[in-house]
């Protein structure tokens, strides 16, 4: 499965989640987003998804709100904790979208997530509550965000030791 993961402020090509992705046999690209300006990361994000051509969309923190701002057809977004509501510009997702959160998320609150389904008109079992804190960066955080990129893909395949 090909991946186009979108890190959040902070973060940098070949963190944690996306090389655990990578090590369980999926093609990542990870681009450098910026961190100060919003419009350029969308720019970066969808230079990279035209020439990668993903299967699946994972965006982490401001990479989810990212995700939902460039034109990506009917590709999945799996979004981890999305900043997405301070931006002002898409408020909505795509019915094909799993939110991976935590309620004890002490930089993105949880509502919010709830609040993006809303817009969208999507139920809020489109939430997965994971995690103790806003990276997910635990084992089993890791695992649902690796299970929901092969659920929306339709690959059966999730690979991995």
């Amino acid at each position: 499965m090909r991946i186009l993961f979108l890190h959040g402020v902070g973060s940098r090509p070949g963190g944690l989640k996306p090389t655990y992705l990578a090590q369980h046999g999926h093609d990542v690209s990870n681009p450098q987003l910026s961190d100060e300006d919003f419009l350029e990361s969308i720019r970066i994000a969808q230079s990279e998804y035209d020439k990668f051509c993903p299967d699946v969309i994972a965006g982490s923190s401001r990479g989810g709100g990212v995700a939902v701002n460039i034109e990506s057809d009917d590709t999945p977004l799996v979004l981890l904790c999305p900043s997405w509501k301070n931006k002002r510009m898409a408020n909505t997702v795509k019915p094909n979208t799993i939110i991976l959160h935590s309620r004890k998320d002490d930089v993105i609150p949880f509502n919010e997530s709830e609040e993006l389904l809303m817009n969208s008109g999507l139920s809020s079992d489109l939430i997965i509550e994971v995690g103790f804190e806003h990276r997910l960066a635990d084992e089993h955080s890791l695992r649902a965000m690796l299970l929901a990129c092969a659920q929306l893909a339709g690959d059966g395949h999730v690979g991995g030791p």
